[in-house]
């Protein structure tokens, strides 16, 4: 997010609240005690390969999906407790006929971030980024390698227990975004449950500043495999310092995600042929060996 200025005024640095620590708080409601004893019967490298083959599952299959996101950016007036602007924006995420993923905005009303003070803040590609990339994130074997993670301990998270890792990049690479935070893994089926954290790095240069608020992602079991992201909430306090003789001043961000209406839009089939796979075969000569009652994989239509 970036701020706008008003034409008179001056460039005034940005910074962020630190991130929410849930795991911190013994007292917060829904979260156990944190035991950081090693895991028993399983290594701890042991449990990073599952849950990221898992998560690379899953992954993989979320794009088979239809959902709907609702995205609310809001400031907050912290004299009234009111909102003072508010970005909103409904998208239904589909199928064209011919399988192509795509986006249909169905509800949008007046931006009104950029009425604030200062001039208020626009959203930028960055935020954006985050939302699509970093809020429902995912622990693949494609991007594992660029990350440290770090085993907290075990801990009971509502009815779930879980495994808790901190994680952070090895090396940020010139305009890349990553996830730094503590991550909940379902000891069952190793799979996300829960995240919190920041997108890293945030510009803080005076004049260029873009950041976003520290998140916490929330998933849930939707199809009885697969644990899928259905609600995030970020917020976090940007601060204004006082430069050339301006007032400082503290600008309070709230915002939400949901994923809602999860629903299996096509199933992933084979064609198994003498025992082999050939599903991907493309070549002429292959084609003619294929049984004349051969099918390509059916595309099913969305649940109603």
């Amino acid at each position: 997010m970036k701020l706008l200025a008003k034409a008179s005024a001056a460039l005034l640095a940005l910074a962020l609240t630190a991130p929410l620590h849930l795991a911190a708080a013994q007292d917060v409601s829904g979260f156990g005690k944190l035991d950081s004893t090693p895991p028993t019967g399983i290594t701890i490298d042991q449990i990073i390969q599952k849950f990221a083959a898992r998560e690379s599952e899953f992954a993989q299959a979320r794009q088979d999906y239809i959902y709907r996101q609702t995205v609310k950016v809001d400031v907050i007036n912290d004299d009234n407790g009111k909102v003072d602007g508010e970005y909103q924006q409904v998208t239904d995420i589909t199928f064209s006929p011919e399988g192509r993923r795509e986006e249909h905005v169905v509800f949008a009303p007046p931006n009104t971030l950029d009425q604030g003070i200062n001039g208020g803040i626009m959203l930028t590609p960055a935020d954006f980024d985050e939302i699509e990339h970093r809020l429902p994130f995912v622990f693949t074997n494609e991007n594992l390698p660029q990350y440290d993670l770090t085993y907290v301990g075990r801990q009971r998270v509502d009815e779930l227990d879980t495994y808790v890792f901190d994680a952070g990049p090895k090396v940020i690479e010139k305009k890349q975004h990553y996830f730094q935070g503590r991550v909940w893994v379902d000891q069952q089926d190793l799979q996300i449950v829960l995240i919190n954290g920041k997108t890293v790095p945030q510009d803080t240069r005076p004049g260029h500043e873009d950041l976003q608020p520290p998140f916490t992602t929330y998933y849930e079991q939707v199809d009885g495999k697969y644990w899928f992201p259905t609600y995030t909430k970020a917020e976090g306090i940007l601060h204004f310092a006082a430069q050339n003789g301006a007032l400082g001043e503290d600008i309070h961000i709230r915002s939400t995600v949901r994923y809602t209406d999860y629903k299996r839009f096509r199933a992933t089939s084979r064609i198994i042929y003498n025992g082999q796979d050939i599903t991907n075969n493309k070549d002429s000569g292959d084609q003619k060996q294929q049984p004349s009652n051969s099918q390509p994989p059916a595309t099913t239509a969305p649940a109603k």
